[in-house]
Formats: C-alpha cells, sequence, structure tokens
C-alpha cells in the first residue's frame, strides 16, 4: 500500500494522543475541538450547501465523527465517512453505527462513479500538497451525480486571522517540530481548478461568516464547487 505524508503524520499524531489522554479527549483533541460544536458549525454548512434527507453524503476526512454524529441526530441521510487513521474511524463507528466508515490511503475516493450528491471535506485540503487536492477533487467531481456539489474548508492569506496559523508554523519550523503540514489556498488557485476539472460553478463563504442561523462561522473559509448538470 502506498504511504503518504499525510497518512503518516495524523497516524503518529493519534498514536500520541491516545497514549497520554483518555479516549474522548484524544479524540476531542485530534479533530482541533469540542466535537459536538463543531459538528453543528459543519451540519449547517452542508445544509446551507444544500444537503437534504434522503441526499448521499461523503464525509473525505471525517475524522472521529464529528459530523456525523451531528447529521444522525437531526437528518437522514446516506452517508459515507472516509478517513486514513484507523482508530478515528473505529470511534466514529461506535457513535454512528448505522453510518459506513471506511479506511482509505489511496489518492481517490472509494466511491462508485455518480454515486454521492454531495463531498464534505472540513480541515483536510489544509494538511494536503496542492497536487493531492486538485487530484481529490477530480475525484469527486467523478463520485458527485448531475448537480452535485463539494463543499470544503480552506486556510487563506488573505484573512488576517488565518495568519496566526501560518506564523505558528513558521516558529515551528525554524525550531524544526512541525507536527504535520499546514497549506494556505487561494481563492483565484480554486478557481482555476474548478475551471479546469469541469465544475459549473464555484462559491465561497468567509471564515468569519455565518449565513445561517443555527450555529457560529466556521472559523475556515469555505468552498462550494457545483458539478453542474
Amino acid at each position: 500500500m502506498a504511504r503518504f505524508h499525510f497518512v503518516e503524520d495524523y497516524e503518529r499524531v493519534v498514536r500520541k494522543l491516545v497514549k497520554r489522554y483518555p479516549l474522548d479527549e484524544a479524540m476531542r483533541r485530534a479533530v482541533g475541538g469540542d466535537l459536538e460544536a463543531g459538528g453543528a458549525v459543519e451540519r449547517a454548512v452542508v445544509r446551507h450547501a444544500g444537503l437534504k434527507d434522503g441526499d448521499a453524503l461523503i464525509d473525505f476526512g471525517c475524522g472521529a465523527g464529528r459530523l456525523a454524529m451531528a447529521l444522525q441526530a437531526e437528518m437522514r441521510i446516506d452517508y459515507l465517512g472516509v478517513d486514513v487513521v484507523e482508530t478515528l474511524l473505529k470511534y466514529a463507528r461506535g457513535k454512528c453505527p448505522d453510518y459506513r466508515f471506511v479506511r482509505n490511503h489511496a489518492l481517490s475516493i472509494p466511491a462508485p462513479d455518480a454515486s454521492a450528491d454531495m463531498v464534505s471535506a472540513f480541515s483536510v485540503f489544509t494538511h494536503l500538497l496542492h497536487a493531492e487536492t486538485y487530484i481529490y477533487l477530480e475525484d469527486m467531481h467523478r463520485v458527485l451525480r448531475p448537480g452535485g456539489r463539494v463543499v470544503f474548508s480552506f486556510l487563506e492569506f488573505a484573512k488576517d486571522f488565518h495568519w496566526a496559523v501560518f506564523d505558528d508554523t513558521v516558529t515551528a519550523q525554524k525550531r524544526s517540530t512541525v507536527p504535520h503540514l499546514n497549506q494556505f489556498i487561494e481563492r483565484n488557485a480554486i478557481e482555476v481548478w474548478a475551471k479546469r476539472l469541469g465544475y459549473a460553478s464555484v462559491g465561497f463563504i468567509s471564515g468569519e461568516d455565518a449565513p445561517w442561523s443555527d450555529a457560529p462561522a466556521l472559523g475556515q473559509s469555505i468552498a462550494i464547487l457545483d458539478k453542474g448538470g
């Protein structure tokens, strides 16, 4: 099986957390915050992007099931969670036994052509090389049905409140202690990728905005790519 930096990075991070903390706390730290609150925000995002009851969602980089737990409480959907770390997937399966979770280390989406109405990727492309992100977006286009959408979060240099992530990464790099890759993507790059991959349109939501009423802003910026009909 091929090995990629993001697999090794997160397997190492999760191993350390599980060794140091009780399981629930380790899972919370592994996904970078409160599972319940974070899941509520992500649920608000995918609903805003058009997810509705009866749809098929692929939660790419599902982690410990933050979005899955929020969705199962309020929606009836066909859910597939995908991640690289089995420990996270095992935890998510325990919390959401009616959903499907798959471990995947390939640069592709483990789903048939035209099988999903939406693919979400929260805090995933922020840790991948641009070429890897592009390859995944290409395969997401394949698995989407006509009219389907990709919804993903990203960091951008134009946002002052994102700069702290880069500043911390620079400091860690100087100390040779960088725990994993922190990647920024600019909107013009996403627009070029979307056009070249055949997406019909792309829209953005700034990380400080919350055009929904039931949750706060996500923090990271959001891109919504529409496959079109």
